[in-house]
């Protein structure tokens, strides 16, 4: 994605498949973010064009580069042993002094999954096949800069080995496709469990030995309305309840943000709809609620205004998705 345009983004669908005219690749659970290289060095920016100076050591490896001028898209991530974490990658977010993002001793990587310019020239309305073969010629990858590995065809088989590793899913992308800066169905992922993006509306008060809050109340945009989705109460150490704590307070609102869903707690503080968590879940209920849901970080890289309800596509994607 060009620093100063949208990202192309995948939609969610319902199952895995196979075919010949598309290529998967592992669903990464960190943050997507976009690299310009010019000779005066290189610029990591978020999905939503907020620069990134935590990472220090992607920009070293990006400018350490022969290519001069060049546009990436990736997913910066962390591990925790063989599977991409944001619950770990939270320790390194929302730091902009690079001194101090070294202090934290949890290493990062970004994979390079699309080459979207390269000294000057336009790549997007090349299919992706090509703007891959490109990717892999002109970088050479240094340090914790990653290419982004793909399989051709057999989307089944790589889905099954996914979730046996404990990963997050798979990327199913259209081989022929070109890059557009919106959400595609050129660009599919699957999921092995269910996470949801949702704006923080409110809080309830803490209990027993909890401090600062009790459970974070969240929705999603539905239409003009901030449909709330239920209550999370678990996923929260120490640091996690003082650092949410003070954003919220912060954010303090006497009117409720919700304006449609059934059992919203008369006993809360609300805070203006501004913060974006990653939550995982069991399922959704009839009434549009998470069932069993855990907080899992926020996320900086998505405003609130953009938070819906991802639900799959009931569509079989097949040759002709």
């Amino acid at each position: 994605m060009p620093v100063d345009g949208e990202p192309m983004k995948a939609t969610l669908t319902a199952q895995p498949f196979s075919d010949p005219a598309w290529v998967f690749e592992r669903k990464l659970d960190g943050v997507r973010a976009a690299v310009r290289r010019t000779p005066k060095g290189a610029t990591i920016t978020s999905r939503t064009g907020r620069r990134m100076d935590g990472y220090p050591e992607l920009t070293a490896a990006f400018e350490a580069e022969s290519a001069r001028e060049f546009v990436v898209d990736g997913e910066i991530v962390a591990f925790e042993g063989s599977r991409t974490s944001f619950e770990k990658l939270q320790g390194r977010l929302g730091i902009g002094d690079p001194r101090l993002a070294r202090l934290t001793g949890i290493e990062v990587f970004i994979y390079v999954f699309d080459l979207l310019e390269l000294e000057g020239r336009d790549l997007t309305g090349l299919p992706l096949r090509e703007r891959k073969s490109l990717l892999k010629a002109n970088l050479e990858f240094h340090g914790p800069v990653r290419y982004t590995p793909h399989r051709n065809e057999k989307g089944e088989k790589l889905f099954l080995e996914a979730c046996r590793k404990g990963w997050e899913g798979l990327i199913a992308k259209r081989a022929d496709s070109t890059y557009q800066h919106r959400r595609s169905r050129d660009w599919l992922k699957i999921k092995c469990s269910f996470e949801q993006e949702l704006v923080i509306g409110g809080f309830t008060p803490p209990k027993g030995s909890r401090e600062r809050f009790g459970a974070l109340l969240v929705g999603y945009h539905e239409g003009d309305d901030l449909r709330y989705a239920g209550k999370v109460g678990t996923g929260f150490d120490h640091r996690t309840l003082a650092m949410l704590g003070d954003k919220m307070e912060a954010l303090r609102q006497s009117a409720c943000p919700f304006t449609a869903g059934s059992a919203i707690p008369r006993e809360a503080t609300w805070i203006r709809p501004e913060l974006v968590g990653e939550f995982g879940f069991s399922e959704w209920t009839r009434d549009g609620k998470l069932r069993h849901p855990r907080y899992l970080g926020l996320r900086d890289d998505k405003a609130a205004g953009e938070v819906v309800r991802e639900l799959p596509t009931a569509l079989a994607p097949g040759s002709g998705a």
